[in-house]
């Protein structure tokens, strides 16, 4: 089957590989790494223009496998070919699907891994639910993705649900899908810690950053940091252990702060919440470049009624209802256990550059 490369679509791979030749050229030149910023800009740019080559390649083979197939069960006039032929494409389609997502997430940071915040809002145990359920329905995205997820930090809930988490997400695209995310979440159900069975409004809040690349160097002076060591807490504030293996990082510059609890050894919670820190310090650093007037901290949106980007109705309807978009799904208790893809695909689609 021919094919050409030079469709202008979402490919464009003689353009592509003209870009990496090019790429290449100055990877050679004399006094490359002495600007360490922008080698690393252009061996990311180098290595995105690769990716999408590959996934055309792949796409091509796998068409020209399925024209084969086509091809043999006319000659041979075997229905069960007809079967397998059918199951090729459908599982084509979805590759091309998956492609055509890729292709919008040209942002410097998409194909990183993520990095998820999960706060609740004002009401108490009724938005500490909330964001357990908003961690669940993350965690259920990752694992259908086959993103690997890993818990950073938990502050539970004092009747129930949690205070706050922190989570990872690493995979390709992880960054660029997740940041569909970032707003308030809103929650309206009938309370199930409400006696007189009353509706009730709960508010979350989401916030993304992407991990930053272990080559990429993000300065943290030592004498900016306050680290604080302390016993991590279980549910009702119930110790989890006996040694001070929890770590909480402040950062005087910034007044960002990170803690980590999750591992038995402070050595480990120390590098996760380091990580974690780099991550929000490298966003704060790219705002600035791109000459936003607010870091993310304070361009955070107050987490009450009038502010979010999706809401949830249990009750008196079900509705999941994105406010960005008009996205919409009455399959709640789907959406709640981790399909988000069209809920993302719309935010990318409409957020398209």
């Amino acid at each position: 089957m021919a094919a050409s490369t030079g469709s202008g679509g979402i490919f464009d791979v003689d353009d592509k590989l003209k870009k990496i030749e090019a790429l290449d050229k100055e990877t050679v030149r004399p006094g490359f790494w002495d600007d360490n910023e922008s080698a690393q800009k252009i061996l990311q740019q180098r290595s995105t223009c690769q990716r999408s080559v590959k996934s055309w390649e792949d796409l091509h083979s796998e068409c020209e496998n399925a024209q084969a197939l086509a091809e043999l069960a006319e000659e041979e006039e075997d229905e069960s070919l007809l079967s397998e032929l059918e199951n090729a494409i459908a599982e084509l389609e979805k590759k091309v699907a998956g492609v055509e997502m890729e292709a919008l997430l040209s942002g410097e940071s998409d194909f990183n891994n993520a990095i998820v915040s999960i706060n609740s809002g004002a009401g108490g145990t009724e938005s500490q639910d909330w964001a357990q359920m908003l961690l669940r329905m993350y965690t259920r995205w990752g694992e259908r993705n086959g993103y690997k997820t890993e818990l950073l930090d938990m502050q539970h809930g004092e009747e129930a649900g949690i205070k706050s988490a922190t989570l990872t997400f690493s995979g390709d695209y992880a960054y660029g899908y997740l940041k569909a995310e970032i707003g308030v979440h809103r929650l309206v159900r009938i309370s199930p810690y409400d006696a007189n069975k009353r509706r009730h409004t709960s508010f979350a809040s989401v916030f993304v950053f992407p991990e930053v690349d272990e080559g990429i160097e993000v300065e943290v002076k030592e004498e900016d940091l306050k680290i604080d060591v302390y016993r991590a807490s279980g549910p009702g504030g119930q110790g989890v252990n006996t040694t001070d293996s929890a770590v909480r990082l402040t950062h005087a510059p910034t007044g960002i702060v990170v803690q980590c609890q999750n591992e038995r050894s402070q050595h480990k919670n120390k590098a996760s919440a380091m990580k974690v820190l780099k991550a929000r310090l490298y966003e704060v650093e790219q705002e600035k470049l791109h000459e936003e007037k607010k870091e993310q901290e304070k361009a955070k949106k107050k987490i009450e009624w009038g502010s979010q980007i999706r809401s949830y109705v249990l009750q008196p309807y079900q509705l999941v209802k994105d406010l960005r978009t008009n996205h919409e799904s009455g399959n709640v208790d789907a959406v709640l256990d981790g399909d988000l893809g069209g809920f993302i695909e719309s935010y990318l689609l409409a957020n398209k550059t």
